[in-house]
């Protein structure tokens, strides 16, 4: 009999292998000595020992899911528990029990990182919901739809959620989305509608323009023209194919016409130059009237130069103010002599300067002994009182001497 620390061979042949419960039957050897009945099961145990230890390093550093490890520690378990190997089976039970709960540690933080992974999953879906509930309502057409497009390849490389959730939050998704493809669609329905509505709006602007080039009516015309420009911006865009060609027509029938009255006004400017040099001439004349010293001449000197002013014609529009102004500062000056000539011959408005300048005397006289008769009764509230009003009427006395002194007295 033959024997070693986990099994031994009895004189029938057969080999037993020893456990915690006993002693098991491994099998029958009547092939060879004991010896080598031992040696033979004994590699069996080592070949175990090889593939729990392979399967071991597989769950440690594999993705090897639960599932297919369970089932390799099922099959090794039942090779262990058939006991055809010699060895500490025993040891290999408790390394494939460990296995086991190694296992399962692992389903469940895949579960757990499963459950996170689908929280998170559920969390991007919501957001991308949300936000493309927001865009529905863009206008901002382009940037928009190139958004909700990229939200779309976000949703596809996010994780299905159960069913019934991603089920519902893909249906608020897609409502969103073909909304805003409604609003979208609807309004360029509607930008295309205005566009052919502005295609014929300028397309009657044009002919109008084209019929008016050759206009010699220049204000009117060019008037109309501004009008028709303001008609065409408010016409919005025509199509994009239509709006150029358009454009050019108008544009080119403003020239022709603009061109023609260019030509004429060039025409007109410098014969106002030559009209402007002429009245700076007699606007020169005329100030050498200044100072007037004898109305009669002055009159008679101002006639003749604005009756020669008259026979010119116009002059540049931008010069006229400051031309025309000396003209009327000479004409003002002669005016003002004429007045102060009326004023200092008319005997009845010399009377009735010279009435208001009494009664505004005799009233400054009494009030003043009136402020004068308060002091000595010590009344100073009343003379306060009537020095403010004394205050007034000798300023009215004042301005009244003073255009008194324009009589001459």
């Amino acid at each position: 009999m033959s024997s070693d620390p986990w099994g031994r061979v009895d004189e029938t042949g057969t080999v037993y292998v020893r456990t915690a419960d006993g002693e098991q039957v491994v099998g029958s050897w009547q092939a060879g000595s004991p010896e080598e009945a031992l040696a033979y099961f004994e590699r069996k145990y080592e070949g175990l020992v090889v593939e729990i230890g392979l399967l071991e390093k597989r769950v440690q550093t594999t993705d090897l899911s639960a599932k297919d490890a369970t089932a390799a520690i099922d099959h090794l378990r039942e090779q262990v528990d058939a006991h055809h190997a010699v060895g500490d089976l025993d040891a290999l039970r408790a390394r494939l029990d460990k296995l086991v709960r190694t296992v399962e540690a692992r389903r469940e933080e895949r579960k757990a990182q499963r459950a996170r992974q689908t929280d998170e999953a559920r969390h991007a879906k919501e957001a991308l919901v949300a936000e493309a509930e927001d865009l529905a309502q863009s206008d901002q057409w382009r940037a928009a739809g190139e958004r909700l497009r990229a939200l779309v390849d976000t949703w596809k490389g996010l994780p299905r959620l159960d069913r019934k959730s991603d089920d519902e939050l893909w249906h608020r998704f897609s409502h969103a989305r073909s909304a805003f493809s409604k609003r979208r669609k609807a309004h360029f329905a509607q930008l295309d509608a205005q566009r052919e509505e502005a295609r014929r709006t300028k397309e009657r602007l044009v002919a109008e323009a084209e019929e008016l080039s050759s206009s010699t009516d220049w204000g009117p015309t060019a008037a109309r023209y501004r009008e028709l420009m303001a008609e065409w911006k408010a016409a919005g865009r025509a199509q994009r194919e239509h709006e150029d060609d358009l454009w050019n027509r108008f544009r080119g029938a403003q020239d022709v016409f603009f061109a023609a009255r260019s030509s004429v006004f060039a025409e007109r400017d410098a014969e106002q130059a030559e009209n402007l040099k002429l009245k700076e001439e007699l606007a020169e004349e005329a100030e050498k009237i200044l100072p007037v010293t004898d109305l009669k001449a002055a009159r008679a000197a101002f006639r003749s130069v604005n009756e020669r002013w008259e026979a010119i014609g116009h002059v540049p529009r931008d010069a006229r103010p400051k031309v025309e102004g000396r003209m009327h500062a000479v004409e003002r000056a002669i005016q003002e002599a004429e007045e102060a000539e009326w004023r200092r011959t008319n005997p009845e408005a010399r009377a009735r300067a010279e009435g208001l300048t009494g009664q505004l005397q005799a009233a400054v006289d009494k009030l003043r002994k009136q402020i004068d008769q308060a002091r000595a009764q010590g009344n100073n509230a009343k003379a306060d009182k009537l020095e403010k009003e004394l205050e007034g009427r000798q300023a009215l006395l004042d301005q009244a001497l003073k255009g008194l002194q324009e009589f001459g007295g």
